[in-house]
């Protein structure tokens, strides 16, 4: 089976992440996807972090409606740092018969050799990367056959990038603004009436 690994800390989740992830699907024909909020991210600093709970669910708002996209909470039950490599070695144990598709924007693509035990992520899973800059494209090309020359396995695809942060998420539901045009529905109603990151309710 065909299982996309999309990982990330989901601060909140927003319409890129779900824009990026059904052409994930549609491209790569994948018949299943584990969303995975991270608990603590070695690759950046963590601040204004939601708690753990409040990620699961704002996930799980966003991808209601695509049947094959399961939310794992495999990391925020592991102690310590999230490392990709630990991940898929797990994820290997559990679905030892599946093909597994690391999906991920142009930043992470861009890094990924220098990760925690990279030869285990180019190993195990196939390095799915789109761009999320206008020359965002051609530089995901350039890395790839850098990476293929590692042993890495890849897949670029050049998914049209919608503009869109967790930063600027929060920054805005910080200052009681509206975020509805940078988050799905349900999940901006529910970041308002938690308010997970401060401001007013709106």
């Amino acid at each position: 089976m065909r299982t996309g690994v999309y990982g990330g800390t989901f601060n909140p989740i927003h319409r890129g992440h779900v824009h990026i992830l059904r052409e994930f699907i549609k491209r790569l024909d994948l018949r299943r996807v584990l969303l995975i909020p991270d608990g603590t991210p070695p690759h950046k600093r963590a601040e204004d972090l939601a708690p753990p709970e409040d990620r699961v669910e704002m996930c799980r708002l966003a991808v209601q409606e695509l049947d094959i996209v399961e939310i794992s909470q495999m990391e925020l039950a592991r102690p310590g740092k999230s490392f990709t490599s630990d991940t898929l070695t797990e994820l290997h144990g559990l679905y030892p018969r599946d093909e597994l598709y690391f999906l991920m924007g142009e930043d992470m693509f861009l890094t990924v050799d220098k990760w925690h035990d990279a030869p285990t992520i180019f190993r195990l899973a196939v390095l799915c990367a789109s761009p999320r800059s206008p020359e965002g494209y051609k530089r995901l090309l350039e890395k790839e056959k850098e990476l293929i020359g590692l042993g890495a396995r890849c897949r670029v695809v050049d998914i049209p990038f919608l503009d869109a942060s967790s930063t600027r998420v929060r920054e805005l539901a910080r200052a009681g603004r509206d975020i509805s045009g940078l988050v799905p529905e349900e999940v901006a109603g529910y970041i308002s009436g938690n308010r997970i990151y401060g401001g007013a309710e709106i």
